[in-house]
């Protein structure tokens, strides 16, 4: 089969289903959308609070794992990313951050025209339907829903009483570009269900003549002839399907998939793609260079007298008035996904933006995703390094795409980011065992334990129950340096129509949850194709 088209999407996640809606507008454009994972038809993507049902689930999510983590007590870390139309906004905890208005004029002091603050700020507003408050920096006619939580435990209110004792403000909008202070998050959900990026781009487009949609369909690799992509090749139920291109090869297969399906096809390092026998189309090492990510430090206190959601788990009536709830009403912890409470803050006065994220649960558990709730009340007021400066990559295993590459986080191997781990837990530390709104609750550190006193031992703890926060980004970074790999139109370099648009792209991680830049990304790049063939 060589049926051909004017533009190839790779990947039906995040950006894929901004640009398939945004490009098949124009009725004379052909569109091919390529998904290796299946149909979001399971009934937990869609309720929030089944994050904890897809995550982990091979039907849903690709459950990569990294290479044995030095300073995580080598430990081989899973990493969910989604497996179904949708990517990982189908199975995220739906938390709607952009990040810091520094983060993207740093994209453009880097060299990177048309990335400032003040240039992505109207496709963040695009995409969005903001329904908390009307301002200047949100929109209110885009598909994406962003709505205010609709679940409360008093012990959430209690955090956040406890943290302006120590000077920590209140924020009622960690969106207009000064994120600094604690609130609620805003999340991505429409009356009660996820608004993921397919619910919201592709489902009203999917009859649109021009549009065509295969799901399970896996990328094998891209053949070129003199630099330009000529066709996509892939396998759908073990037959090999070939499809050529007319105008542009989208790639927007995530932050592992996307470099990747480059080094298969051989785009990347030298060295690497001759160890697995791939002839070089183009050597650019920084493919599957530069990983960052957010690693989430998860301290756990015990509290007393306050309801949690381990109560409500261990509970079959709780259990059941929770479900009828939602039900009902369409409120309560089903509800909810990953966490409630957001906060920006800093591990030292002197700098100048925040540089540690809260993510605050009322639960606690061993393994996120993986393990029940603890059987006593508890809650995991998560911190997370949100400027960390450990890099790590991905590297082919095989010429072979069905087979997962070598991903290798490097969490907490530089010295900096052990020493904010350590401040980090020390600043937890501090808000709940001695602010006065928790006194009357005998909080109790359950983990890491408050034997454990400096920075180095607390770091080393810490990377015992530490985990990835999600947000895998810039292993096909956008810049003019030898590292980068897209430059700032997004097109691969030395090649003639190929792009890659997801989070991959990422110069430097931004401050904060990465799915509402990466829809921020897909909305500028529709806009820059489709100027390129005006």
């Amino acid at each position: 089969m060589n049926e051909s088209f004017d533009y190839i999407i790779i990947g039906a996640g995040t950006a894929g289903c901004i640009l398939a809606n945004r490009l098949t507008e124009n009725k004379n454009i052909k569109v091919l959308l390529i998904e290796a994972g299946g149909k979001d038809t399971n009934p937990w993507i869609h309720i929030p609070g089944g994050y904890f049902k897809t995550m982990h689930n091979p039907k849903t999510d690709w459950c990569f794992t990294t290479e044995e983590e030095k300073f995580c007590n080598n430990r081989k870390m899973l990493i969910p990313r989604g497996k179904t139309l949708g990517g990982s906004s189908s199975i995220n905890g739906m938390l709607y951050i952009r990040g810091h208005a520094n983060d993207y004029n740093y994209w453009r002091q880097l060299g990177n025209i048309g990335w400032s603050w003040e240039d992505v700020l109207p496709y963040f507003k695009k995409s969005e339907d903001y329904r908390i408050s009307k301002s200047e920096f949100h929109g209110t006619d885009g598909p994406i829903k962003v709505e205010k939580i609709r679940s409360k435990f008093k012990l959430l209110d209690l955090f956040l009483e406890a943290s302006q004792e120590f000077g920590y403000k209140k924020n009622e909008d960690f969106n207009d570009g000064d994120n600094e202070g604690m609130g609620y998050f805003p999340m991505t959900i429409n009356k009660g269900f996820r608004c993921s990026s397919a619910v919201a781009f592709l489902k009203p487009i999917k009859n649109r003549k021009n549009l065509k949609v295969i799901t399970n369909a896996h990328v094998k690799n891209l053949t070129f002839e003199n630099l330009k992509v000529k066709n996509v090749n892939l396998w759908k139920h073990n037959e090999e399907f070939s499809y050529s291109v007319n105008k542009e090869v989208l790639l927007s297969a995530g932050t592992i998939g996307s470099p990747h399906i480059l080094q298969a096809s051989g785009i990347g390092p030298g060295k690497l793609l001759n160890e697995h026998n791939i002839s070089i189309v183009k050597e650019i090492n920084g493919v599957g260079r530069n990983l960052t990510d957010h690693l989430m430090l998860r301290p756990v206190y015990k509290i007393k007298n306050l309801e949690t959601l381990n109560d409500i788990y261990h509970s079959f009536t709780k259990k059941f008035l929770t479900g009828l709830n939602y039900l009902i009403y369409k409120k309560g912890p089903l509800t909810v996904g990953a966490s409630y409470l957001c906060g920006f803050v800093k591990s030292d006065s002197h700098l100048e933006n925040p540089n540690l994220q809260f993510h605050i649960s009322p639960a606690s558990t061993d393994l996120l995703g993986k393990a029940g709730l603890h059987k006593f009340p508890a809650f995991t007021p998560t911190i997370t390094n949100i400027s960390p400066t450990s890099r790590g990559s991905i590297e082919i295993k095989s010429s072979d795409t069905r087979i997962y590459p070598k991903i290798k986080m490097n969490y907490l191997s530089t010295d900096e980011d052990r020493e904010i781990a350590g401040k980090s837990i020390k600043i937890v530390r501090r808000v709940v065992l001695e602010s006065k709104a928790f006194k009357n609750y005998t909080p109790e550190e359950y983990r890491p334990g408050t034997q454990f006193k400096d920075n180095e031992s607390l770091a080393r703890e810490a990377g015992k129950f530490a985990n990835t926060i999600f947000h895998p980004v810039s292993t096909c970074k956008m810049g003019n340096d030898e590292s980068s790999v897209v430059s700032d139109n997004l097109k691969v370099k030395g090649i003639k129509n190929l792009r890659v648009v997801d989070a991959s792209v990422m110069p430097t991680i931004t401050s904060g949850n990465t799915n509402a830049p990466t829809m921020m990304i897909a909305e500028k790049a529709s806009d820059l194709i489709i100027n390129d063939q005006k």
